[in-house]
């Protein structure tokens, strides 16, 4: 695909210039919402700073990507859109290209993995997409999409490797710097790295002309963490295997374009946790009552853990980006029972004893005495490492936190109980 490249920074190392940003935003006026800053009293508590909430769950779509999406696409030449366009993804990306297709009236074919969320699927055919569910993964996806290109003429909308896309995404840092003038910290999520370069772009020019410096950092799961050793290296590395909860930064390998700006421009990059992300999530629901994904939450999981700190960053305004909020219901209810477990709000114990009658009523009096709420009960009397007359039984129970479990936990065993506490 033949696509005009824009200007050069004036560090040199992007295709991306801030002016391109402003003019992104231009042609986002009457397409995006400009999404609310909430500030979070509880992470403050946690951090020790200011730290507030640039909530773009509640963006067009679910999402930032519907801003270089559209920038793209507006882009194009009246015979590249009578073409169409095509992309590839598992769920945001997909919904950002249907909607700005839908809005400058073109021709919309995105490619989906098989075992996509229904719910994202479903959305993105609503936009007026045609949906192709093809390819194991995302990767997959992304090969099916460049070939249809190739063979059509259709323009191939990448979901972060493109100079348009990086500056449409940058929009979402002038909105923060006018939204929180004072932040010297922004957090958030990376995959490809679009976001993070055209928000870096956008932020250290606008403290550039401030005299200031203003921290960007990167959020990557520990399980899809390509840009830790791409930095080490220099240059692009491809993850052998990418396994995430987090599907909208489940990436393996840097964008080029992106890579070159985040290279130079950004921070610092920590890696948290798929339980530390479905902590994030609990805490967003419960605190702020806000519905994020696992890719929006990671932000937020970094700030719970202290991962700045530990990168020796210390700031006194931060903003985090919760980038998208949607997430597949299905997984939201396995979310939270992790997230609770993570916390230690929920508990789950096996424990192996005699078969006879008493015994359950004896642990049940132990946990109802120690204040905590049965959920489920298990018996299993077949099973690796049980005798004749023996059982196994499973209970999962609500508890108010790591010291209240360990509470419990110390009280079985007291009694005599081994009880093991499964993950």
């Amino acid at each position: 695909m033949q696509e005009k490249l824009l200007q050069t920074t004036q560090t040199g190392s992007s295709a991306v210039r801030y002016e391109d940003i402003e003019a992104a935003r231009e042609t986002l006026k009457s397409v995006i919402t400009e999404t609310s800053m909430d500030h979070s009293r509880a992470l403050g508590r946690i951090t020790g700073s200011t730290v507030h909430l640039k909530c773009e769950n509640l963006q067009r779509a679910g999402s930032f990507k519907v801003r270089g999406a559209y920038v793209h696409m507006a882009s194009l030449t009246a015979e590249q859109k009578a073409k169409g366009v095509v992309a590839a993804s598992a769920g945001n990306h997909a919904q950002g290209v249907a909607l700005a297709a839908s809005q400058l009236g073109i021709d919309a074919r995105i490619y989906m993995p098989l075992g996509a969320a229904l719910p994202k699927v479903q959305a993105t055919r609503d936009h007026g997409a045609t949906v192709v569910l093809a390819g194991n993964n995302v990767n997959e996806a992304l090969e099916l999409a460049a070939r249809y290109a190739e063979e059509t003429g259709a323009t191939f909308v990448h979901p972060y490797d493109n100079p348009y896309i990086v500056a449409g995404q940058g929009t979402l840092g002038l909105e923060i710097l006018e939204q929180q003038p004072d932040v010297d910290t922004i957090v958030m999520s990376i995959g490809g790295g679009g976001l993070l370069a055209g928000v870096a772009i956008a932020v250290k020019e606008h403290a550039r002309r401030q005299g200031r410096h203003i921290n960007v950092i990167g959020v990557q799961a520990e399980k899809a963490a390509a840009y830790p050793p791409s930095l080490v290296a220099g240059k692009p590395v491809t993850l052998d295997n990418v396994a995430t909860i987090a599907d909208g930064i489940a990436v393996g390998r840097p964008g080029d374009v992106p890579f070159a700006v985040i290279q130079e421009l950004c921070d610092e990059v920590v890696t948290v946790t798929d339980d530390e992300i479905a902590a994030a999530i609990v805490f967003l629901l419960e605190r702020s009552k806000m519905v994020v994904e696992p890719a929006g939450a990671a932000p937020v999981a970094a700030l719970m853990t202290g991962k700045l700190k530990e990168a020796g960053i210390e700031s006194e305004s931060i903003v985090a980006v919760l980038s998208g909020g949607n997430i597949d219901p299905m997984l939201m209810l396995k979310v939270i029972q992790v997230g609770l477990a993570s916390a230690g709000r929920f508990l789950t114990v096996k424990i192996a004893l005699r078969d006879r009658p008493g015994e359950l009523q004896t642990i049940s009096r132990i946990i109802a005495e120690n204040d905590a709420n049965v959920t489920r009960v298990d018996h299993s009397r077949v099973g690796a490492g049980l005798t004749m007359g023996g059982v196994h039984i499973t209970i999962d129970m609500e508890t108010r936190g790591r010291d209240h479990s360990e509470q419990i936990l110390a009280a079985l065993r007291e009694a005599g109980y081994e009880a093991m506490v499964q993950h």
